[in-house]
């Protein structure tokens, strides 16, 4: 054996722990060089040894190779940002959180605070970012005109949409004289629709809100 491939092969065994640590079924560098220690203390022929050597050398530069083209390919898969949950889903069963300010709305615009809860939960599901494909915002979903009427200068703001909302709601019981069921149908629909109908509009989406409102609040 060649001393500069003695040297090599020391280098190499340096290198072991880093090769064999990801590639278990790489031949053991360890192994290979009691064995040629053996031999030359046996008093074998170099050439065993060399030929160890050369087959340890191959199966190294390809084993680095695989390595390194695992890390580039690695660095170049981009990180990808974890978006955040939408704000008020971890409340959307009960809306805890809301239970003070819809607690003053129902006081001061004479509701039954679990109707304000029903409606908030139809229309949001307690989330204050929500966002209608109409523009509906907030909690209980007010449309711009409706909410800009109604004092709300952010409609995702909770306590403003609540107390906005809420403002509404109680203004369709009043023209509905306490009527839950057309107050809710106005709220859905539209007032207008509700006169023209002279009750509940025969609109699908507004006939499933006004059962599903209403069946949340008598349960």
């Amino acid at each position: 054996m060649k001393v500069q491939d003695f040297k090599t092969f020391i280098e190499l065994q340096a290198l072991q722990p880093f090769t064999n640590k990801n590639h278990t079924n790489m031949p053991s560098s360890q192994s290979i060089f009691q064995d040629m220690l053996s031999e030359l203390v046996s008093g074998d022929t170099l050439d065993g040894a060399s030929q160890r050597l050369g087959s340890l050398l191959s199966t190294v530069e390809t084993e680095a190779n695989s390595i390194l083209q695992s890390r580039d390919a690695a660095s170049m898969v981009p990180n990808t940002p974890v978006s955040p949950a939408p704000a008020g889903r971890e409340m959307s069963e009960t809306g805890s959180n809301y239970d003070e300010i819809i607690s003053q709305a129902a006081t001061l615009y004479k509701l039954p605070e679990k109707l304000i809860k029903s409606v908030i939960k139809q229309e949001s599901n307690f989330d204050p970012k929500a966002v209608s494909y109409a523009g509906a915002a907030g909690l209980m979903q007010l449309m711009p005109a409706t909410a800009r009427s109604l004092g709300v200068n952010d409609a995702t703001d909770p306590e403003q949409n609540i107390m906005g909302g809420s403002k509404y709601l109680s203004q369709m019981m009043a023209r509905y004289d306490g009527n839950i069921q057309l107050a809710l149908a106005a709220y859905n629909a539209g007032p207008g629709n509700v006169d023209k109908y002279n009750g509940i509009p025969p609109f699908k989406e507004t006939k499933n809100y006004v059962q599903s409102v209403y069946g949340t609040f008598l349960s």
